[in-house]
């Protein structure tokens, strides 16, 4: 059974950084990409970064590039999310998230499988 699960959510004031895991078992996650996703209330599942099992290329939302940056240890099966220059619109339930192969890795509906998300709040 796949577990995703997310830690080091929390409160911070803007611009003070915030590094976000995500623990991953129950298979093997080779040809697979990881995926980090935010909510906002009323808004709809965004996508934040993700980044291959295999060989660790990356992609970023316009909106995260130059601040976040996502990396992964094949060896403690995590999944990290470095959170810098934080703004108050970050503020969101941040999910982890894996799929299958690499295509439409921006799309939540392509995603297998999902953590039950941490809370970020970044106030101005």
């Amino acid at each position: 059974q796949v577990q995703l699960v997310e830690s080091g959510g929390g409160w911070v004031q803007a611009g003070v950084p915030l590094r976000l895991s995500c623990a991953a078992s129950g298979r093997t996650f080779a040809n697979y990409i990881m995926g980090w996703f935010r909510q906002a209330p009323g808004k709809e599942r965004e996508f934040v970064a993700a980044i291959t099992w295999n060989d660790g290329v990356a992609y970023y939302a316009d909106s995260v590039k130059g601040r976040f940056t996502i990396s992964r240890d094949n060896a403690k099966n995590t999944v990290s999310l470095q959170m810098n220059s934080l703004k108050p619109e970050d503020t969101a339930v941040y999910y982890c998230a894996a799929k299958y192969g690499f295509l439409s890795y921006g799309s939540p509906e392509r995603y297998d499988y999902w953590g039950q998300g941490t809370q970020v709040t970044v106030s101005s």
